[in-house]
Protein backbone atom coordinates (compact mmCIF):
# COMPACT_ATOMS: atom_id res chain seq x y z
CA UNK A 1 0.00 0.00 0.00
CA UNK A 2 1.28 3.43 -0.74
CA UNK A 3 1.39 5.92 2.13
CA UNK A 4 -1.72 7.65 0.80
CA UNK A 5 -3.35 4.64 0.68
CA UNK A 6 -2.96 4.11 4.49
CA UNK A 7 -3.41 7.17 5.59
CA UNK A 8 -7.10 7.00 3.71
CA UNK A 9 -7.64 3.35 5.07
CA UNK A 10 -7.04 4.57 9.04
CA UNK A 11 -9.24 8.05 8.35
CA UNK A 12 -12.04 5.37 7.42
CA UNK A 13 -11.06 2.92 10.52
CA UNK A 14 -10.57 5.61 13.36
CA UNK A 15 -13.28 6.33 15.80
CA UNK A 16 -15.84 8.89 15.38
CA UNK A 17 -15.23 12.62 16.65
CA UNK A 18 -16.08 13.66 20.54
CA UNK A 19 -17.48 16.67 20.58
CA UNK A 20 -17.34 19.97 22.93
CA UNK A 21 -18.96 18.17 25.70
CA UNK A 22 -16.57 15.34 25.52
CA UNK A 23 -13.51 17.46 25.91
CA UNK A 24 -14.82 19.75 28.41
CA UNK A 25 -15.69 16.71 30.91
CA UNK A 26 -12.17 15.40 29.95
CA UNK A 27 -10.55 18.48 30.72
CA UNK A 28 -12.26 18.64 34.04
CA UNK A 29 -11.60 15.31 34.91
CA UNK A 30 -7.86 16.10 34.69
CA UNK A 31 -8.28 19.21 36.14
CA UNK A 32 -10.06 17.95 39.19
CA UNK A 33 -7.56 14.97 39.89
CA UNK A 34 -4.62 17.67 39.31
CA UNK A 35 -5.98 19.53 42.04
CA UNK A 36 -7.02 16.55 44.31
CA UNK A 37 -3.41 15.53 43.90
CA UNK A 38 -2.25 19.38 45.04
CA UNK A 39 -3.97 18.96 48.29
CA UNK A 40 -2.84 15.39 49.14
CA UNK A 41 0.84 16.22 48.19
CA UNK A 42 1.03 19.42 50.08
CA UNK A 43 -0.25 17.00 52.83
CA UNK A 44 2.45 15.06 52.64
CA UNK A 45 4.46 18.23 52.81
CA UNK A 46 6.55 19.96 50.42
CA UNK A 47 10.06 20.95 52.08
CA UNK A 48 12.63 23.00 50.03
CA UNK A 49 14.03 22.41 46.86
CA UNK A 50 17.50 21.41 49.04
CA UNK A 51 15.87 19.75 51.67
CA UNK A 52 12.63 18.15 49.82
CA UNK A 53 9.69 16.31 51.31
CA UNK A 54 7.89 13.18 49.96
CA UNK A 55 4.95 15.64 48.54
CA UNK A 56 7.28 18.28 46.41
CA UNK A 57 7.54 15.95 43.63
CA UNK A 58 4.14 14.89 43.35
CA UNK A 59 3.34 18.92 44.29
CA UNK A 60 5.27 19.75 41.38
CA UNK A 61 3.54 17.12 38.83
CA UNK A 62 -0.11 17.69 40.10
CA UNK A 63 0.74 21.36 39.21
CA UNK A 64 1.90 20.54 35.39
CA UNK A 65 -1.29 18.26 35.13
CA UNK A 66 -3.95 21.02 36.74
CA UNK A 67 -2.24 23.70 34.46
CA UNK A 68 -2.68 21.61 31.44
CA UNK A 69 -6.31 20.60 32.28
CA UNK A 70 -6.98 23.72 32.68
CA UNK A 71 -5.53 25.20 29.24
CA UNK A 72 -6.95 22.33 27.23
CA UNK A 73 -10.43 23.19 29.04
CA UNK A 74 -9.75 26.90 27.91
CA UNK A 75 -8.14 26.71 24.52
CA UNK A 76 -8.20 22.94 23.92
CA UNK A 77 -12.39 22.63 23.29
CA UNK A 78 -12.41 22.97 19.30
CA UNK A 79 -9.89 20.32 18.97
CA UNK A 80 -11.32 18.08 16.09
CA UNK A 81 -8.52 15.51 16.78
CA UNK A 82 -10.06 14.25 19.88
CA UNK A 83 -11.86 10.42 19.92
CA UNK A 84 -14.93 10.27 20.76
CA UNK A 85 -15.21 7.54 24.32
CA UNK A 86 -15.82 4.10 22.75
CA UNK A 87 -15.59 0.59 24.51
CA UNK A 88 -11.68 0.73 24.20
CA UNK A 89 -11.67 4.01 25.91
CA UNK A 90 -12.08 1.70 29.00
CA UNK A 91 -8.73 0.14 28.37
CA UNK A 92 -6.96 2.51 30.94
CA UNK A 93 -9.18 2.46 33.42
CA UNK A 94 -8.99 -1.44 33.94
CA UNK A 95 -5.50 -0.94 34.05
CA UNK A 96 -5.47 1.87 36.73
CA UNK A 97 -7.98 -0.08 38.71
CA UNK A 98 -5.76 -3.44 38.62
CA UNK A 99 -2.88 -1.60 39.23
CA UNK A 100 -4.20 0.16 42.99
CA UNK A 101 -5.60 -3.42 43.47
CA UNK A 102 -1.98 -4.67 43.26
CA UNK A 103 -0.55 -1.46 45.56
CA UNK A 104 -4.07 -2.41 48.20
CA UNK A 105 -3.09 -6.27 48.12
CA UNK A 106 0.93 -6.18 48.46
CA UNK A 107 1.25 -5.45 51.84
CA UNK A 108 -1.00 -8.28 52.87
CA UNK A 109 -0.06 -10.78 50.86
CA UNK A 110 3.28 -9.88 49.12
CA UNK A 111 4.02 -8.64 45.83
CA UNK A 112 4.45 -11.83 44.00
CA UNK A 113 0.56 -13.23 43.41
CA UNK A 114 -0.59 -9.22 42.78
CA UNK A 115 2.15 -8.61 40.09
CA UNK A 116 1.64 -12.21 38.27
CA UNK A 117 -1.94 -10.91 37.75
CA UNK A 118 -1.82 -7.55 37.15
CA UNK A 119 0.93 -8.67 34.39
CA UNK A 120 -1.57 -11.73 33.17
CA UNK A 121 -4.60 -9.12 33.15
CA UNK A 122 -2.54 -6.37 31.08
CA UNK A 123 -1.06 -8.82 28.79
CA UNK A 124 -4.01 -11.14 28.12
CA UNK A 125 -6.74 -8.91 28.30
CA UNK A 126 -5.64 -5.51 27.31
CA UNK A 127 -2.56 -6.46 25.17
CA UNK A 128 -4.55 -9.62 23.20
CA UNK A 129 -1.55 -11.48 24.04
CA UNK A 130 -1.73 -15.43 23.83
CA UNK A 131 -2.17 -17.60 26.83
CA UNK A 132 1.41 -18.96 26.24
CA UNK A 133 3.33 -15.96 25.49
CA UNK A 134 1.16 -14.41 28.74
CA UNK A 135 1.81 -16.75 31.10
CA UNK A 136 5.33 -17.51 30.34
CA UNK A 137 6.36 -13.23 30.21
CA UNK A 138 4.30 -12.86 33.47
CA UNK A 139 6.38 -15.61 35.37
CA UNK A 140 9.28 -13.80 34.05
CA UNK A 141 8.98 -10.36 34.67
CA UNK A 142 7.80 -11.37 38.67
CA UNK A 143 10.59 -13.70 38.63
CA UNK A 144 12.66 -10.75 37.32
CA UNK A 145 11.48 -8.28 39.91
CA UNK A 146 11.87 -10.72 42.54
CA UNK A 147 15.84 -11.32 41.87
CA UNK A 148 16.25 -7.51 41.32
CA UNK A 149 14.05 -6.17 44.17
CA UNK A 150 14.59 -8.48 46.92
CA UNK A 151 17.57 -11.07 46.50
CA UNK A 152 19.81 -8.45 44.58
CA UNK A 153 18.73 -5.31 46.25
CA UNK A 154 17.50 -6.52 49.47
CA UNK A 155 14.55 -4.08 49.39
CA UNK A 156 11.99 -3.74 51.98
CA UNK A 157 9.07 -4.64 49.53
CA UNK A 158 6.64 -6.88 51.00
CA UNK A 159 7.01 -10.89 49.51
CA UNK A 160 6.22 -14.27 50.06
CA UNK A 161 9.09 -15.77 49.50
Amino acid sequence: MTPEQLAAQWEEEKPPAAGPLANMASSLVVLGVGIGAVVLSISMGLGTPSSPQPGLWPFVISCVMAALGLFQLILGRHNRDAEKFTRMSLAPLTGLVTLAAMVALMPLIGFEIPALVLCIIWMRFLGGETWRSTLLVSAIVVAAFYGIFVLALGTSIPHLF
